[in-house]
């Protein structure tokens, strides 16, 4: 029988409302499921699967990615307008190993939430698992287009971190313009390599890592003028204007931040920074950190036009206004003279308070 999760079963707490920790006895699942707010609507956000084999306490480490990704949601949609709350779900398990038992569990404990969460796909899942999660739960995006979704919500994320890097390039630099500048990309998957894409096609220098190997040909095969680092380490070697994390949170360590002298990081990836700390270090060191829940928010627009009648180009048009709402976060943080991370958290929670959010095609400012 599997070990249930362990621990305080409140650290971590930020707001949020409600922390399902389920076994399903039959199955053999173990999921968490966190809802941070509801203020705006159903909560929206993905589901991951991992058995967290690097983290000391594994199975509280499910916990508390659960807690902190939804809370971040929270402010992800709202920045977004969209007229949904935050929440995260995790499967403990092996995602090269997940059976349709566990998936079906996964999905009739949503279901039983009674679409107060709404569940996409993340790290670990693919559309398949989230047609297979649809058969046990209405209440399921990120689906194929055959079982009435729009697909992989990477395509919309990488354009919102596209766009949320030219927003603070003109910041730090400017003008939004990429091209000759030199980017390093951690993590070339559904979203670092369609976001290296976008920034060959401007015309940057792109410099990249990544553990598996067919991720690299598949971006060499199609942008054979990407330079291809053997490790991490020799990537922040290089003399860089901006180092993008699109792999799994937590790169952005005390350590590297008090070392690191690229002028802006923007990336894909959730839960960038090691501990809330690291944003302030960053900014008293002159490095432009833009959050994490500003810029990668495509998926979640994406995934949230399958309630809309799933209109991509609609979805696309919302997503590009990511440059607008990360200049409007940047100027609010240089004239309050806080972190861009206390901005976005803070236009987000007036979002939120005042109930504003945009219908489809539309942005709040």
């Amino acid at each position: 029988m599997p070990t249930p999760i362990t621990g305080d079963p409140w650290q971590d707490f930020t707001g949020h409302e409600q922390l399902l920790v389920a076994l399903d006895q039959a199955s053999g699942m173990q999921a968490v499921i966190a809802l941070h707010s509801t203020a705006l609507g159903p909560a929206l956000g993905g589901v991951r699967m991992s058995l967290y084999a690097d983290r000391p306490e594994p199975e509280m480490a499910a916990r508390q990615d659960a807690l902190r990704l939804s809370r971040a949601m929270t402010y992800k949609n709202a920045l977004a307008g969209l007229s949904h709350g935050g929440g995260k779900g995790v499967i403990f398990g092996d995602p090269t190993n997940k059976s349709v038992e566990v998936l079906h569990a996964f999905g009739r404990l949503v279901s039983s939430l009674n679409g107060r969460y709404i569940t996409a796909g993340d790290v670990g899942m693919s559309v398949a698992d989230m047609d297979t999660i649809g058969q046990t739960c209405q209440w399921t995006t990120g689906r194929s287009p055959e079982n009435g979704g729009i697909g992989g919500s990477g395509v919309l994320t990488a354009v919102g971190v596209w766009q949320g890097m030219r927003a603070a390039a003109a910041h730090v630099w400017g003008t939004p313009e990429l091209a000759a500048r030199r980017i390093g990309v951690i993590g070339a998957g559904k979203v670092g390599g369609r976001l290296i894409g976008h920034l060959i096609d401007e015309g940057a220098v792109v410099y990249v890592v990544d553990p598996s190997a067919a991720a690299l040909t598949a971006i060499t095969t199609n942008y054979p003028q990407v330079q291809v680092m053997e490790s991490t380490d020799q990537l922040l070697a290089i003399d860089l204007d901006v180092l993008s994390p699109n792999a799994m949170g937590g790169f952005v360590t005390m350590e590297l931040a008090q070392t690191l002298s690229t002028p802006l990081i923007c990336g894909g990836a959730n839960n960038q920074l090691a501990t809330p700390a690291v944003a302030d270090v960053l900014a008293a060191r002159g490095v432009l950190y833009t959050p994490d829940f500003l810029v990668n928010c495509g998926g979640v627009i994406q995934v949230a036009e399958e309630l809309n009648g799933c209109d991509l180009e609609r979805a696309r048009a919302r997503t590009m206004q990511v440059f607008a709402t990360t200049q409007q976060v940047l100027a609010r943080a240089q004239q309050e003279g806080s972190t861009p991370v206390a901005a976005a958290e803070s236009l987000a929670e007036d979002k939120i308070a005042t109930g504003a959010f945009s219908e489809p095609g539309q942005q709040v400012v």
